[in-house]
């Protein structure tokens, strides 16, 4: 995700200028209009993949830049702003805000709120996956909700089901573990990150010959999972 492009529309060079710092050291690019009227154009001209707009602007305030905006791009955009009055938050996501962050604010809640928006318009363009998947010794039927190794049903549960098929639509390719989480538990659920290792094991258990020594599901350390390309050699 650090290659995406991330368009500051920010006047405040007091803000503008720690996150356009931080925001370059997480490996994204970032491009900066210091007003309204030159915000939009960036906006049209540059094609960013997120959108950090500010409420109070000279020229044109966020507000009016974000409905321009949305007349003809669907690009997510994040809301900052000082303003703390309910109404100005339901302003802001009703005229087609993805999000709303209020100033103050810490940069990892910005940059978590960053990362989340950018994934999940990844997910959004990400392909079906087939009514069935076969590999290897593992079948899975999405419409049936059904698994079966070797011809024999596994029993499985929500999440476990969930998890497999999402490593499965995307055989062959290490899936992030963030990508993993938001995909099966949510992108809002708060928990203990480390249940997504442990429903790994509990599939390892259910599908794998020998669970120690996996075949079918990887782990891509430092990064995620990969389930087993069907022309790998299983």
């Amino acid at each position: 995700m650090s290659d995406a492009t991330i368009l500051l529309i920010e006047d405040d060079p007091m803000i503008a200028e720690p996150l356009l710092f931080g925001l370059e050291s997480e490996g994204f690019r970032v491009l900066h209009a210091a007003d309204g009227i030159e915000g939009l154009q960036l906006a049209r001209t540059a094609a960013p993949d997120l959108i950090l707009l500010d409420v109070m602007l000279p020229g044109m305030d966020g507000f009016q830049v974000l409905r321009h905006l949305r007349q003809d791009s669907q690009t997510p955009i994040l809301m900052l702003t000082a303003r703390e009055q309910e109404m100005d938050r339901v302003m802001g996501l009703e005229s087609g805000a993805d999000d709303y962050i209020v100033k103050p604010f810490s940069f990892r809640e910005l940059l978590a709120r960053v990362r989340a928006n950018l994934r999940r318009v990844k997910m959004s363009h990400a392909p079906a996956p087939p009514p069935q998947i076969t590999i290897g010794p593992i079948s899975l039927d999405v419409a049936a909700h059904l698994v079966r190794r070797r011809g024999q049903p596994v029993d499985l549960t929500e999440k476990e089901f969930a998890l497999l098929e999402a490593l499965m639509s995307r055989a062959g390719q290490a899936v992030h573990r963030h990508q993993l989480l938001d995909l099966v538990w949510g992108e809002d659920w708060i928990g203990n990150p480390r249940t997504l290792d442990v429903h790994i094991r509990w599939l390892r258990e259910k599908l794998e010959d020998d669970p120690s020594n996996p075949k079918l599901i990887h782990t891509v350390r430092g990064y995620g999972y990969r389930f087993v390309a069907p022309d790998e050699h299983l």
